[in-house]
């Protein structure tokens, strides 16, 4: 209930939800929490959820606890939807895909970048194939990790790259299938020791699956003097998007001031303005794309997530739709997978000064 408060409201609020449970180790907090937003069921542990009436379950823990506590919930029998990333390990991705499969309940891991005001004005204009034919994709994600919880303390930077890389691969329809990666920079010894992990920085460029087109992302986590960003890019030979440079700034969209001129082709750019999409969801819900609920929208995750792009309801209204419809989230388990394979494979790559890695097919 410290982030994950964010959320709490959106369900209580949402009108396919008919009771909500909060869960908490820390006692205080949780009693703060259920008071604040009227909610009497609460719990301590996991275990007490897992042995109740609970048709699904949203984890929003340390990243370390991601892999089993999504096993713990699938193999209950419950729907389950999870923050980034969906484990750490290539063995534990294959290990939920598996359950998935087993238990027939819904898995969505909850990527905010897929749903941000950006993502989802880019997205119509792909629909509407004003890009044109795709040149290049790019991802990034600048954030600086000091002072988090211990776990992120060495953290390898491509292991949380999801926020990064899904824009490009959402877009596209497709999926990573291939990496080369370079680590940067060198992290202090201590904080190497954690997960082996010498690098503060990395970039990584995907051959990406029935595509000639090329995918980079960079994704520093310390030792990197650079405000917080998580932008997209994609360039195509009709319409180009370029996420601003810092997070507070508009977007710019390329265009071409003549669109029937080949050659010698005179390119403009523009600031946009993006719209909110809160026209896409339920009115019981829709304010929670501008409004923060938790702390006043001081939590680090929200403060350095720039508010997530109005994203956070329409994640909770796609998984519970999905439950509710009886059909697959729009990030289910083996599209999360490939997200979340791509970064621990670009790590691999690094490791190995760059050379190519497989990305499996799950």
């Amino acid at each position: 209930m410290g982030f994950g408060a964010e959320f709490v409201p959106i369900y209580r609020d949402h009108p396919d939800v008919g009771h909500v449970a909060i869960v908490e180790t820390d006692r205080q907090r949780l009693e703060e929490t259920g008071d604040r937003f009227q909610i009497d069921t609460r719990h301590t542990d996991l275990e007490a959820v897992l042995a109740g009436d609970y048709d699904a379950v949203h984890l929003i823990t340390p990243i370390p606890q991601h892999a089993s506590q999504t096993l713990q919930v699938l193999n209950a029998g419950k729907h389950c939807a999870c923050t980034v990333p969906m484990a750490l390990t290539l063995e534990d991705l294959q290990a939920i895909v598996e359950a998935q499969q087993r238990s027939q309940r819904n898995y969505m891991m909850m990527e905010t970048a897929v749903y941000t005001r950006e993502f989802l004005y880019v997205q119509k204009l792909m629909e509407a194939g004003r890009f044109g034919k795709i040149s290049l994709a790019r991802g990034s994600h600048y954030q600086d990790m000091e002072g988090w919880p211990p776990y992120w303390e060495g953290l390898p930077p491509h292991w949380y790259m999801t926020h990064a890389v899904s824009p490009a691969l959402r877009l596209l329809s497709t999926r990573a299938e291939r990496v080369h990666c370079f680590g940067s920079g060198t992290l202090p010894p201590e904080m190497a020791a954690k997960y082996g992990n010498p690098f503060p920085a990395a970039t990584a460029i995907f051959r990406l699956e029935g595509s000639d087109v090329a995918l980079e992302v960079t994704r520093t986590l310390f030792e990197s003097v650079r405000p917080y960003t998580e932008a997209f890019s994609i360039y195509g030979n009709r319409l180009g998007f370029e996420w601003a440079q810092i997070d507070e700034e508009a977007p710019y969209e390329f265009y071409l001031e003549d669109a029937q001129q080949r050659r010698g082709k005179r390119i403009k750019s523009r600031r946009i303005d993006v719209p909110d999409r809160a026209d896409l969801l339920p009115p019981e819900i829709a304010s929670f794309t501008t409004q923060s609920v938790h702390s006043r929208g001081e939590h680090l995750s929200f403060v350095q997530g720039g508010g997530h792009g109005g994203s956070h309801p329409h994640l909770v209204h796609e998984f519970v739709r999905s439950i509710v419809e009886g059909r697959e989230p729009s990030i289910g388990v083996k599209t999360a997978a490939n997200w979340t394979a791509a970064g621990i494979c670009a790590h691999q790559s690094a490791m190995a000064g760059g050379e190519g890695v497989v990305i499996p097919n799950f």
